[in-house]
């Protein structure tokens, strides 16, 4: 990977009912190659990764009511999308909302091009699902942080390039 990564803000937003809200992502290019992703998105000009977080989130989503947690995990990622190779590093924000209805109202155009929607998934959901999920092991990351609660220092995932 380059040394300059983009540096990116993900939220893990749970509802009432530890559901997790994910974006069902797919390639402009081909429609059938899809995965589902957590909200979140490069940071621009001088703002924080908290203040990044919070904003991909309002744009992705509507959601705006959020109680920001901490980090929870890091990762370096590198995937190819629409024509380019994406070299990140991600920070996931543990997030809580009671606000459940969503209105992304906010995407860019190469979301519009590329996001087909968004869903709220149960943990038994998200393990029983065949289909991609960013990051990988998702599904067990989600069960330890219900089951045990948020790290005390941000878990460091293994990179991921694609």
């Amino acid at each position: 990977m380059p040394d300059e990564l983009r540096r990116v803000a993900r939220v893990v937003l749970l509802d009432p009912e530890d559901r997790i809200l994910l974006l069902h992502g797919y390639e402009p290019a081909d429609p059938s190659d899809t995965w589902w992703f957590t909200p979140g998105g490069g940071m621009e000009g001088d703002e924080t990764r908290e203040e990044a977080a919070l904003r991909e989130l309002a744009e992705e989503t509507g959601i705006t009511e959020v109680e920001l947690g901490p980090v929870l995990w890091r990762r370096t990622c590198s995937f190819p999308f629409d024509g380019r190779r994406w070299d990140q590093d991600e920070w996931y924000f543990l997030a809580r909302t009671k606000q459940t209805t969503t209105a992304p109202a906010g995407l860019t155009e190469l979301e519009r091009r590329s996001v087909a929607g968004l869903r709220w998934w149960t943990s038994a959901e998200l393990s029983a699902s065949r289909e991609t999920v960013y990051p990988t092991r998702l599904a067990e990351l989600l069960r330890t942080l219900l089951d045990e609660g948020p790290p005390s220092a941000p878990v460091v995932l293994a990179p991921e390039i694609v």
